[in-house]
């Protein structure tokens, strides 16, 4: 039987959103902020910023918007008017992915124009540059469940099962669940409960795996399942799952335990213990361990 031990990490927070930036005429610095992808029926913004970082004023400075008709807005058109010599503007446009919108790549068409003055005051032609933003449309929010185990597992040790869960989207009344094979147990809470995860946090779960002491004469996979149940931006409940399998095998004659310990046949040396007390292991011992092992693989080979 193998034992879960599971405690919460927490939540770590990472940058969702992707920036395109572009130099103009003129040491004009253009920033283009937007989400890397984006759900049907669902709303995202767009940030606009210009900096100028020339020795001249800008005027006429402008955004247009254009898209292919997946993505709409009330607002087609950011303008900044001018912008002097070391200043900025910035602003937020609030756009929507149409219900019926296709999956796939759509592309959000800004065409930026400006107007030089020189010496602040004489107008150049306008300067003008096109840039495609690409989202990602999706059919439904994007849940990834990713874990982190041993290769393989054996008996008389702890090891280490961590799982993380990150969303693009923000989700409601998150629950992750552990669900052991039926020949495996658990010490501890193997339900944790969320009201709210943030779009683009990680939730860690880190768990500690405890095998029982008595020894394994077979390799056998032990499989574990990882769900998580929510509700997403649009009021669903859905459910995600990912099923890891371990390999649980015999131990070997000498194996080191992720606590630090050393299993020397059947004998375990704890953490603690002093390398003194590991030499004064009478030889004697050690060799009635290596025979012990040998006649437990010799019954295994005769099917006995």
């Amino acid at each position: 039987m193998v034992l879960a031990c599971l405690s919460v990490a927490g939540l770590a927070p990472q940058a969702a959103a992707e920036t395109i930036k572009q130099t103009v005429e003129g040491g004009m610095d253009v920033s283009i902020t937007y989400p890397g992808s984006a759900v049907a029926g669902r709303d995202l913004a767009v940030s606009f910023l210009v900096e100028n970082n020339g020795w001249e004023d800008k005027d006429e400075v402008v955004f247009r918007l254009s898209t292919d008709g997946a993505i709409d807005s009330d607002r087609m058109e950011v303008r900044a008017g001018r912008v002097p010599a070391g200043g900025s503007y910035g602003e937020t446009v609030d756009l929507a992915v149409l219900p019926g919108a296709s999956p796939g790549v759509h592309f959000l068409n800004v065409e930026y124009s400006q107007v030089l003055l020189e010496n602040n005051e004489t107008p150049r032609e306008p300067a003008r540059t096109s840039i495609a933003v690409p989202i990602d449309v999706r059919d439904r929010g994007r849940v990834s469940i990713e874990t982190s185990t041993p290769g393989s597992i054996f008996a008389g040790a702890e090891f280490p099962f961590t799982v993380s869960v990150t969303s693009d989207e923000d989700l409601d009344d998150v629950s992750v669940r552990l669900v052991p094979p039926a020949d495996v147990g658990f010490r501890g809470e193997t339900l944790h409960t969320f009201s709210y995860v943030e779009k683009g946090s990680t939730l860690g779960i880190t768990s500690r795996i405890v095998t029982e002491q008595e020894e394994v004469l077979s390799e056998h996979r032990v499989p574990f399942q990882v769900v998580v149940s929510y509700t997403d931006g649009a009021g669903e409940q859905r459910e995600d799952s990912q099923t890891v399998t371990l390999v649980l095998r015999p131990r070997t004659f000498m194996e080191l335990t992720t606590d630090g310990g050393i299993w020397i046949g059947d004998f375990f040396v704890a953490p603690y213990v002093s390398i003194g007390t590991i030499i004064g292991i009478p030889a004697g011992a050690l060799l009635s361990l290596m025979f012990r092992r040998r006649f437990l693989a010799g019954r295994k080979e005769a099917g006995t």
